[in-house]
């Protein structure tokens, strides 16, 4: 978080004089912080080296595999920078992990919910992932993976008599097809977690500020600074766009995919659940949570700005319009809260 007294007017200030990081430097919040020390970690991708030591050239003493949940015991804040604005390490077993590569995750089952509202239900993965099925039973074939933090429609639960099993019928609106999860592995999100948050702020006083040389985002209420959170802001070739814009589309839980505009094959993505998805712009830049990296500091999206799922969660919840808990998807040109790239 920011200095709670550095206020809108000299924040502006610092990034239009180019100066902000030497700010965040001089306010010794010029990396990426831990809160709390996680418990469990997700590997990103296979082959995720542990260290002896928490240096990209210390010896390698394991390598993991894709998608491996792993004990984090501690942490090192002060190791080798993985990017400009991180060098946190992870503790694990004997050995070291850059943070980056690493997705904090939990481990929290949940009791089954049997009475879905007719328009459907926002649920959350609360485990660090779950396999979905075609069909309702635990021998149906696989469908995708789903990722800790990730959000998805559910229609209804179904009980498998036959199996004794539970499961939440999700629906893709990408795919046009329902996916199947058992219901320990998803928590519904109750309607009170969906109202617009500060509500008695007029509009206007409301204001993100995304400031692409520190990759922060940050928002204030007038002049009171209320949120601060490092993003991963458009790689390049695919960067976020610079100006002024609006949050006037929003959706808690939105497949994305460049499928058929993507040049190269290899560069092709489906991200299924991605959460708590707030645009500004009519070509799919957007405010949302990421389980797929870690690695805040570092442009690496597509355009978007990409946020960990509480602090996405906190600006879809932050902004107008509010999205009723029944409506997948709202869509209000002209309308929302004001955003400014620098």
């Amino acid at each position: 978080m920011l200095d709670p007294q550095l206020t809108r007017r000299d924040f502006l200030k610092l990034v239009s004089a180019g100066m902000l990081a030497f700010a965040l430097k001089d306010l010794r919040v010029d990396r990426v912080r831990a809160a709390s020390v996680p418990t469990q970690g997700r590997i990103v991708f296979s082959g995720i080296p542990l260290y002896d030591a928490p240096a990209f050239l210390a010896n390698k003493i394991h390598a993991f595999g894709k998608d491996e949940v792993v004990k984090i015991s501690g942490l090192e804040e002060e190791g080798e920078q993985g990017n400009p604005f991180n060098s946190t390490w992870y503790k694990i077993d004997v050995g070291y992990v850059y943070s980056g590569y690493v997705i904090p995750v939990e481990t929290n089952y949940q009791k089954p919910v049997f009475t879905i509202p007719a328009a459907g239900q926002v649920g959350e993965i609360t485990v660090p992932f779950s396999d979905t099925r075609l069909a309702p039973y635990v021998y149906a074939k696989r469908g995708y993976r789903l990722y800790y933090g990730s959000t998805h429609w559910v229609k209804r639960a179904v009980v498998t008599r036959e199996e004794k099993s539970i499961w939440y019928e999700i629906y893709d609106f990408h795919l046009k097809k329902s996916f199947y999860v058992p219901t320990y592995d998803m928590r519904l999100i109750p309607n009170e977690e969906l109202t617009l948050l500060s509500p008695e702020v007029p509009e206007e006083q409301k204001n993100i500020v995304v400031d692409l040389s520190t990759q922060m985002v940050t928002a204030f209420e007038g002049e009171r600074l209320v949120f601060s959170q490092r993003c991963s802001s458009g790689s390049k070739g695919t960067e976020t766009p610079k100006g002024e814009f609006r949050t006037y589309h929003k959706g808690a839980s939105i497949h994305m995919t460049n499928e058929g505009d993507a040049v190269e094959e290899e560069s092709v993505y489906s991200l299924p659940g991605v959460p708590w998805c707030t645009f500004f712009t009519g070509i799919g830049n957007a405010f949302h949570g990421t389980y797929w990296h870690n690695d805040y500091g570092r442009p690496r999206s597509h355009g978007c700005v990409n946020l960990p799922s509480e602090a996405a969660k906190f600006i879809y919840r932050w902004t107008r319009p509010n999205v009723p808990p029944d409506t997948e998807y709202l869509h209000l040109p002209g309308e929302g809260t004001k955003v400014q790239v620098f």
